[in-house]
């Protein structure tokens, strides 16, 4: 088992299509992956219970990875939760 922390950096924190692309990188590992925040914990399997979370700008996130390559893919989890999403806004 692993544990890393990261910081959402997006500006719009990590709401409907960030949740999609992390839940589609997730949904790719074969371990166990538990995500806590002061606002609650998830296994991390679906969009709601992400969004749940409210993950907004400067949310600390601890990552618990558990299972096959789980450095690695802690490291890139982690990596995918900091990233600056370019979405254009809708409108």
């Amino acid at each position: 088992m692993i544990e890393k922390k990261a910081i959402i950096r997006n500006a719009q924190g990590i709401h409907c299509r960030p949740s999609a692309m992390i839940i589609r990188f997730v949904n790719s590992y074969e371990g166990d992956i538990l995500v806590r925040t002061g606002r609650g914990e998830t296994k991390l399997r679906s969009i709601l219970e992400l969004m749940s979370l409210e993950l907004y700008p400067g949310s600390e996130v601890n990552i618990q990875v558990s299972g096959p390559d789980e450095a690695e893919f802690c490291h890139d989890l982690v990596a995918l939760f900091e990233t600056h999403f370019d979405f254009p806004p809708i409108g």
